[in-house]
């Protein structure tokens, strides 16, 4: 199947999940909390989006849903609130989401060769687990995904539907972070995708921002998460568990997605080594260099 033709079924998906996201919010039962209604929606829209995987045996029609429906559910919210939540700062939160995913999204769409391919750790997960296989798939790879992010969007629900503080200093610094975190991962997935084309078969990215980090792009990804945590700690400074999407974000990476991706580049590149013994995991600092 073409790169077009897959984009359209895509495309197909998340206007179905989308939309019966959309029915439960404004056609079905209120729960009284705003923030339970779109996690129903969003709930919902992930099972649709799961169903499309399953008929195209292919999990990857979940990879956008990353950063599509943050924007959706930060707006819905907005609309939703008291007219005595600070215009502004939900403006500034929901203008870094609306970079962050259209950035994210466009990264994915130009990167998607077609349904004939799939992320490798969607099938690393379900290898092996038999008739547990499906369970895999909803959970691990859907339903666990979705909860994560939604919990990253907590301080966005804080910020958009609570008057809150005044718009201060950590607001600001909210705004650098978040865009930061932004070209940090456009610039990192550049020079990945510019050295792509040219390198030698077993070559090893290790130059830009990749010699100062091993995951430039999660780095920048957590960043991001971060700073929706600060927008929601400008809110209501005494509400610390805000943070907690933050530190769900950086479990996944460090604990999921990072050591997934280090164990292939071994597997497939023995000189992967050398860029560990020298270049740091996440956190972007000066690398060691080579004595002798």
């Amino acid at each position: 199947m073409s790169k077009a033709a897959s984009l359209t079924r895509v495309l197909l998906a998340y206007v179905v999940a989308i939309a019966v996201g959309a029915a439960w919010l404004y056609l079905g039962p209120d729960t009284d909390h705003l923030w339970l209604d779109g996690l129903i929606a969003d709930l919902l829209a992930t099972l649709v989006i799961f169903g499309f995987s399953r008929v195209h045996h292919n999990s990857s029609f979940y990879d956008a849903y990353w950063s599509v429906l943050p924007p959706l559910l930060a707006i819905y919210w907005w609309s939703e609130s008291t007219p005595d939540v600070n215009e502004v700062r939900a403006r500034l939160v929901i203008g870094v989401i609306l970079v962050w995913a259209i950035r994210l999204t466009g990264n994915w769409i130009y990167a998607f060769p077609g349904l004939h391919h799939e992320d490798f750790r969607y099938a690393q997960l379900r290898e092996g687990k038999g008739r547990a296989e499906v369970l895999v798939d909803l959970f691990a790879i859907h339903i666990i995904p979705t909860l994560q992010v939604f919990l990253g969007m907590i301080p966005v629900y804080v910020a958009v539907t609570r008057p809150g503080r005044d718009v201060g200093w950590l607001d600001v610094v909210a705004v650098v972070v978040g865009l930061a975190a932004v070209a940090l991962s456009f610039f990192a997935d550049l020079q990945m995708y510019r050295f792509a084309r040219t390198k030698q078969p077993g070559e090893i990215m290790d130059r830009g921002l990749w010699s100062w980090s091993r995951h430039p792009n999660y780095f920048g990804e957590f960043s991001f998460w971060l700073s929706l945590a600060l927008f929601g700690l400008a809110t209501t400074p005494s509400d610390w568990w805000v943070v907690i999407g933050a530190v769900a974000m950086f479990a996944l990476f460090e604990g999921a997605s990072i050591p997934m991706m280090e164990e292939r580049s071994l597997a497939r590149r023995p000189g992967y080594q050398d860029v560990i013994d020298r270049v740091p995991k996440f956190v972007p600092r000066p690398p060691k260099r080579n004595v002798g």
